[in-house]
C-alpha cells in the first residue's frame, strides 16, 4: 500500500523573513494541506537595521521572535536558527554539516531554499544558503558515506525528492496564494523591524504590487509565487503518494512547456527545457 503520510518540508533560508517575502504563501497552503513544515535560518539577521543604537545582540532576540510569530501565523511546526553571523554565510564543510545533520533528524521529502546563481540583485548570503542548502540535499544527506559520524549517533540517510527554489529567474512551477495572501501579509507584519509601518490597507496594496513585480499578472488574477522545481528522486520509486488538495486532481496539468501551478508537492507539470534529474 501506497505511504499517504503528509509530506515532511524543510525550508533554508539566510535571514529571518526571507521565508516570508519569497514563500509564505505557499508554506500556509502546505501547512493547512497537512505538511509539516520545518524553517532552518541561517543567520539570525544581526546586521539588518539602520538604527545607530540598536546592536546585534538586541537584533537577533528581535528577529529571532519576530521570525518565531511570522511561523506560528503560517503554521510551520519548529524554527532552528544556526546563528552564522549576517553578511558572513560561506559554503564551507561547517555549515553544511549542520543542514545534513538536521535533513537526517527531520528526513524533509521536499526542500525549499533560495536560488544560488541570480548574482546581480541578490544578498550574497541568499546565494550561499542555496548553494549550501542544495549541496547538503544531494549528494550529501543521501549516502552514509557522508559524515558517517552521523551513522554512528542513529542518524540515517536522507532522500529528498524534490526542491523548490525561491526567487529563481528561470522559474517552472508556480503556486496559487490568492487563499493564503491574508497570511502571508499577517506573516510579514510580524516583522516589524524590517517592513514599512504603514497602515493595513496601503500595506496590502504594497505587497500585492511587490508580489506582482515578483511574480506577474498570474491568469486569471491570482496571485502566486513562483519557484525552479528539480526532482532528484521519483515518489514513485517508494511508493510514495502525497495527499492532493481536493481542488488540484492530479490531471491538472497543462500544456507541456508551461509554467505549472502546483499547490502540494509534486503535482507538476513537465520541464519547458527537457526532462527534470533524477536519481538513476
Amino acid at each position: 500500500m501506497a505511504d499517504t503520510s503528509p509530506n515532511r518540508v524543510m525550508l533554508v533560508m539566510a535571514h529571518p523573513d526571507d521565508a516570508e517575502f519569497s514563500s509564505a504563501g505557499t508554506m500556509a497552503k502546505w501547512a493547512a494541506a497537512g505538511m509539516e513544515i520545518t524553517y532552518v535560518i541561517i543567520t539570525s539577521g544581526d546586521k539588518g537595521s539602520d538604527d545607530p543604537d540598536m546592536t546585534p545582540e538586541k537584533l537577533v532576540e528581535i528577529r529571532e521572535e519576530e521570525q518565531r510569530a511570522a511561523a506560528r501565523v503560517l503554521g510551520v511546526k519548529e524554527v532552528i536558527y544556526l546563528r552564522c553571523p549576517d553578511g558572513g554565510v560561506d559554503d564551507t564543510p561547517e555549515l553544511r554539516e549542520k543542514i545534513v545533520r538536521l535533513m537526517r533528524v527531520h528526513q524533509p521529502d521536499t526542500l525549499v531554499t533560495m536560488d544560488p546563481l541570480r548574482r546581480y540583485n541578490q544578498h550574497r548570503d541568499h546565494r550561499m544558503a542555496g548553494t549550501v542548502a542544495l549541496d547538503a540535499a544531494f549528494p550529501y544527506s543521501r549516502s552514509h558515506l557522508y559524515y558517517p559520524q552521523h551513522i554512528a549517533e542513529g542518524l540515517r540517510p536522507c532522500k529528498i525528492y524534490e526542491a523548490y527554489i525561491a526567487g529563481a529567474e528561470n522559474s517552472n512551477v508556480e503556486v496559487n496564494i490568492s487563499e493564503t495572501f491574508e497570511k502571508k501579509i499577517q506573516a510579514l507584519r510580524c516583522h516589524v523591524s524590517q517592513v514599512p509601518n504603514l497602515p493595513e490597507e496601503e500595506f496590502k496594496n504594497h505587497m500585492i504590487e511587490m508580489s506582482k513585480r515578483m511574480s506577474g499578472n498570474a491568469e486569471g488574477g491570482h496571485l502566486r509565487e513562483r519557484f525552479r522545481r528539480i526532482e532528484w528522486r521519483s515518489r514513485d520509486r517508494d511508493g510514495r503518494t502525497p495527499p492532493v488538495l481536493p481542488d488540484v486532481p492530479p490531471s491538472s496539468a497543462g500544456s507541456e512547456g508551461a509554467i505549472s501551478e502546483v499547490m502540494t508537492p509534486p503535482i507538476v507539470e513537465a520541464l519547458s527545457e527537457g526532462e527534470l534529474p533524477r536519481e538513476s
